[in-house]
């Protein structure tokens, strides 16, 4: 496991996105499994170096401390619907127990590149909303994936918040999606104000 030094040398990547959580030990030499949180986790096998954090929910305990900010993976692979991983940084199956429930993060920039109108999710996160007569619907405040296609759930403007609006479903396909400008961060639509 790693120690309390070299976790000092660690720096935490400014672009680090959560991609799965560790959810047990993977065989006898502190391999471990970890359930993703995309169904395409590109950025998991791509990125040889998985940043971790405490579970959230977790009271601290002396264990905690001996979590270690960064692990070294040496191989990521799909087993059933979990990845498994062997880590260099840990000696046995007892140090990759002691992980059970940590977050998982990869730096933005260890993504692998979209291609032309692909998007992460986490990109479109945040994003202003306004419909095709430039009038805002609000923000994207997540995104549900319904199989088809993603949806976009579009949480009111704060200024809406006086008003009875509620939070906006709407489809992420060509049909209402005219286009997504990043740098911008905006998305134009083809949805009205009482729809």
């Amino acid at each position: 496991m790693a120690t309390a030094s070299q976790d000092d040398a660690v720096v935490w990547p400014e672009d680090a996105i959560e991609v799965g959580r560790i959810v047990d030990a993977w065989g006898l030499q502190g391999g471990i499994k970890v359930v993703p949180f995309s169904s395409d986790p590109q950025a998991l096998f791509s990125s040889r170096r998985w940043f971790l954090q405490p579970p959230e929910n977790k009271l601290p305990t002396r264990d905690a401390a001996r979590v270690p900010s960064l692990l070294h993976i040496t191989q990521a692979r799909f087993q059933g619907d979990v990845i498994v991983a062997n880590v260099r940084d840990l000696a046995d199956r007892t140090a990759a127990e002691a992980l059970r429930g940590c977050r998982v993060f990869v730096p933005r920039a260890s993504f692998p590149s979209t291609q032309a109108d692909e998007y992460y999710w986490h990109d479109l996160i945040g994003l202003a909303v306004v419909n095709r007569e430039g009038e805002s619907l609000g923000t994207v405040a997540g995104l549900l994936d319904t199989g088809a296609h993603s949806v976009l759930r579009v949480a009111p403007a704060t200024s809406d918040a006086a008003s009875d609006a509620s939070e906006r479903l709407i489809p992420f396909v060509a049909a209402y999606v005219d286009g997504v400008d990043l740098t911008e961060r905006r998305i134009t639509v083809d949805w009205g104000l009482d729809y």
